[in-house]
């Protein structure tokens, strides 16, 4: 397996091949990237950090530049122990240091020879390059590449799949040349958004399939508990080695009698599998500008209260002269809007009458003219970015409007929760969406004072800290818990032990209020590495800090599917048969056969048993 990167997914996704599936990796980073620090994968802290973090037993030599790299691409090849793996024998991690990706560099890699590459670095003309170089170089080499452009990734991924076929020769080229495009941003923004809300269903959408999951008590209905939480909320930070669980640990897939000995601990249960018709709800902000957006509430109150005014004055019209309504309203009309009928010699009621209408007419006049000048202006200000409004309350603060921040608060409109966003870059991705879905946007420094008063904080429902510095998250999370110390927080943090002490920290000195922090490369870099070993991941949700994943397996070649039914079908711990892709009533006793294809819910070390 060869992984290509420049930020913390890559060394993510190749500790999780090593640790979790015991491949022979591959890890080609810029120069100076070997000295960051990996994260922690595997059965436990001490034996996954041998991953990586082991004294290096072998040699580390640097070449010099190699021809045909361009200029400042240099190649370091490092070898590490294996520690603990037992997975793939002793053999040594490699470690290539490269300023450009380009053919010489990928060769030196072994792509030719590789079974599997994975290209995520953060920029997506640097994929694409870099993909079509290695389909060249070997065409039946399976490719997964990080795209957040989805339109472009589509296209992609159909021309790199007709080059392997024209290369390879028709019916040569099979399942290993695959192409699968990912977006860390698309498979971590549904477990943010839904860890942000409380009561927020966790969705994840197959091919023809809703899967949707909810967390209720253990004994509740539904069709089965994909995990038991822990107890009281504990959510411990240490619960992130083993996949297994200890009593203060979060249990995934349990059995029957786990959830009966569990009865009232929190639950994360598959509610519903239904048909994916059209999604959850639409995005709301799309199809123009409604009335209420238009014109303020106050403005709508002052021409009800004039449309009142009018009526009353043509009832008591119609009933001191006794003409017929319509004309008692025709000539209430008239005297408002001063067209030249005077009462002379009329009744002294028909004249008081006359003069009212005539000041009603009056204090009409300024009232159209701010309706005509708040239209114009919500017209003008269709483009810019809104302010949060007044009396705004029970919203979700988003601090960060870059390729993860863009994808949950796209999520959170979806769900029509209230949003109000945090940005310090005026040129942030994010801000076109925004704009698109009339989010209020505070732009500013987010570490600088007033800036979370601005977006409404102390009136706040969540506060979702995802912008790419671990610091940034932290600050905003410590000075809004100042601010607010009930205030539920979600943060995104990449260092695990990091993540840890910052979780036991707020927890011990906001225990009434509820805190999460997540790693979207602990959450996306399954996913990528379930697509390199020919898995299609469908999602991942969040339980706690371990991630469970849901993916489709086709029955044949699976002696652990294969003849059994659904409900046997089933190992604790591991994995557990949801349904039949594309079947909405999947019946417990139904056997599966040879040609069918599988929904799974999975541990990540399941996942691996399943190859």
């Amino acid at each position: 397996m060869v992984v290509c990167g420049d930020d913390g997914l890559a060394h993510r996704l190749a500790a999780e091949l090593r640790g979790v599936y015991g491949e022979q990796v591959t890890l080609v980073v810029p120069p100076n990237e070997r000295t960051a620090r990996p994260p922690v994968v595997g059965r436990s802290r001490s034996a996954s950090a041998a991953l990586f973090d082991r004294v290096v037993s072998a040699a580390v030599g640097r070449a010099g530049s190699m021809p045909g790299t361009g200029a400042g691409s240099t190649g370091t090849a490092t070898g590490t122990g294996n520690g603990g793996n037992s997975g793939n024998g002793g053999s040594a991690a490699r470690v290539l240091e490269a300023a450009e990706i380009t053919e010489t560099v990928l060769a030196e890699a072994g792509v030719d020879r590789a079974a599997a590459l994975a290209l995520v670095f953060d920029d997506d003309e640097t994929n694409i390059r870099a993909a079509l170089t290695a389909r060249r170089l070997n065409p039946r080499l399976r490719l997964v590449l990080r795209l957040y452009n989805r339109r472009l990734g589509q296209h992609i991924e159909e021309l790199l799949d007709h080059a392997a076929a024209l290369a390879a020769g028709d019916g040569e080229g099979g399942t290993d040349a695959s192409t699968t495009v990912l977006s860390d941003a698309d498979t971590a923004a549904p477990a943010l958004a839904a860890t942000a809300v409380a009561g927020t269903s966790k969705v994840v959408q197959t091919e023809g399939l809703l899967l949707r999951a909810v967390e209720r008590p253990a004994a509740g209905t539904g069709l089965c508990t994909l995990a038991l939480l822990s107890p009281a909320g504990t959510d411990p930070g240490a619960a992130y080695g083993p996949e297994g669980g200890g009593e203060q640990e979060p249990r995934l897939l349990p059995d029957d009698d786990e959830v009966v000995q569990a009865a009232g601990r929190a639950a994360v249960v598959l509610e519903q599998v239904s048909s994916a018709g059209g999604g959850e709800s639409a995005a709301p902000g799309r199809g123009g500008v409604s009335l209420g957006s238009l014109f303020s509430r106050r403005l709508r109150w002052s021409l009800a209260g004039m449309v009142a005014c009018v009526l009353a004055l043509a009832v008591a019209l119609w009933v001191v002269t006794g003409i017929h309504p319509l004309r008692a309203f025709y000539l209430t009309l008239l005297d408002m809007f001063a067209i030249d009928d005077p009462a002379i010699g009329a009744p002294l009621g028909r004249q008081i009458l006359q003069l009212l209408s005539g000041l009603v007419g009056l204090l009409l006049l300024p009232v159209l003219l701010a309706a005509v000048l708040e239209a114009l202006g919500t017209f003008r200000t269709a483009s810019a970015l809104r302010k949060p409004p007044r009396g705004l309350g029970g919203h979700v603060v988003l601090l960060g409007l870059g390729k993860i921040g863009t994808r949950v608060l796209t999520r959170l409109r979806e769900l029509n929760i209230p949003v109000v966003c945090v940005e310090s870059d005026p040129e942030a991705r994010g801000l076109a969406t925004a704009r698109r879905l009339r989010v209020p946007v505070v732009l500013g420094d987010v570490t600088q004072e007033g800036v979370l008063e601005s977006a409404k904080i102390h009136r706040a429902y969540a506060l979702l800290a995802v912008t790419s510095a671990d610091t940034t998250n932290l600050e905003a999370v410590l000075y809004a818990r100042s601010v607010r110390p009930d205030l539920r927080v979600v943060l995104r943090l990449y260092d695990d032990d990091f993540a840890t002490a910052v979780y036991r920290t707020l927890r011990a000195a906001y225990p009434q209020a509820l805190t999460r922090s997540r790693s979207v490369t602990h959450l996306a870099a399954p996913a990528f590495a379930g697509a390199m070993l020919g898995r299609q991941v469908l999602g991942a949700i969040a339980v706690e800090r371990r991630v469970l994943l849901f993916a489709a397996v086709d029955v044949d070649g699976h002696p652990q599917l294969e003849g059994r039914t659904v409900r046997d079908a089933f190992r604790a711990g591991s994995w557990r048969v949801l349904a039949l892709e594309g079947r909405t009533d999947t019946a417990p006793g139904h056997v599966l056969e040879k040609g069918d294809r599988v929904v799974v819910a999975a541990t990540r070390r399941g996942l691996a048993e399943l190859r």
